[in-house]
């Protein structure tokens, strides 16, 4: 049971009250924002350069920030969808005056593919049509990658914890070290019983994947990137993609 009293300035959970300026009301409120937004499909209202961009902002924000900081020569993302996401990694090289970005997926709708390719970014950008996990498909992304490129991966295509980890098995040859392999939507373990998800969820999910992953490769660890700015009391992202950020250290 979660109560909040505005007058008050509380939130009480299970009978816990907290002061609504403290991390722990914050933590709450989130969380049932969270769930909110997913079932009004909150995501579904955003656009990045005139694609759409399924996202929730501060995911977007948060991004941006570790790219601005790595300045990677090649972003990878697997799971194209409308290309809101390319468009925001190409934005980002260009303002930086380095970079591409490769986009993989199983299928990319032809309207999709003709916006991409005609959009003013696409000079930045090179999309690649397979399953993520074939071994050809692979060796073509890798043909996008010199040996001493700076390189960060996002897997945002099929979310079931036997493909995220082949994926991150895969894909993880490429990171370069002190950059990530992003395991996005890891939120879907929290979200079982809502509209628009399946009861396997709680186990059948990135987040799972990307935890496996860790404890069988010593050269990679769970490390969030740290916040540029921050002049408040909140320390931890409001997010969509909970222990995503796999850093490669060795």
């Amino acid at each position: 049971m979660i109560q909040i009293n505005t007058q008050k300035g509380t939130v009480t959970k299970n009978g816990k009250e907290f002061n609504l300026g403290s991390p722990e009301a914050f933590k709450i409120v989130s969380d049932i924002w969270l769930r909110s937004g997913w079932d009004v499909k909150y995501v579904y209202s955003f656009a990045w350069m005139g694609r759409p961009i399924i996202q929730l902002p501060e995911d977007i924000i948060r991004i941006q920030e570790v790219i601005f900081k790595l300045k990677p020569d090649v972003i990878i993302e697997t799971g194209v969808a409308h290309g809101g996401s390319l468009m925001l990694y190409a934005t980002l090289c260009k303002a930086m005056g380095k970079g591409k970005v490769i986009g993989i997926d199983i299928e990319i709708r032809q309207n999709n593919r003709k916006a991409i390719e005609e959009h003013l970014l696409y000079p930045y950008i090179s999309l690649i049509e397979g399953s993520s996990t074939d071994v050809a498909i692979f060796e073509k992304v890798k043909s996008h990658v010199k040996p001493d490129d700076t390189v960060l991966i996002l897997l945002d295509s099929n979310h079931s914890y036997s493909h995220v980890l082949n994926e991150l098995r895969i894909y993880s040859s490429l990171v370069s070290i002190y950059s990530y392999i992003v395991a996005t939507d890891g939120i879907m373990e929290y979200l079982v019983g809502a509209p628009r998800t399946n009861s396997d969820w709680e186990h059948n999910n990135p987040l799972k994947a990307a935890k496996q992953f860790v404890i069988e490769n010593e050269n990679f660890i769970f490390e969030e990137p740290d916040f540029p700015f921050n002049e408040g009391i909140i320390k931890n992202r409001v997010t969509y993609w909970p222990c995503a950020f796999i850093k490669r250290i060795k």
